[in-house]
């Protein structure tokens, strides 16, 4: 399988649903991008309606999956706890 840098026999089945999620949210992610181009690009407004409804449905996806791996993968939960929802310069947010 293409998505696997290692011998998928050496992984358990936590590490190849990891796997599974985070491919899925790259391509969650990717989708967000072309219907975001296609809603700035047309210039039919029903059209752009339904490709920003399309888009939406897609961040809603990338999100609960994203909320998958805080849950599943270690070091996702620090790390959005610290950068989420927060006020000020994300760089600076660590300190």
């Amino acid at each position: 399988m293409g998505d696997y840098h290692e011998s998928v026999n050496t992984l358990d089945e936590k590490s190849k649903n990891i796997v599974r999620a985070l491919n899925s949210l790259k391509e969650e992610i990717e989708a967000v991008d072309w219907y975001n181009q296609r809603v700035f690009s047309s210039e039919n407004e029903e059209l752009k309606d339904i490709m920003a409804h399309n888009r939406d449905e897609e961040i809603e996806h990338a999100c609960m999956t994203l909320e998958w791996l805080r849950r599943n993968m270690e070091g996702w939960d620090k790390e959005l706890r610290t950068y989420l929802f927060k006020e000020g310069k994300i760089t600076e947010l660590e300190d």
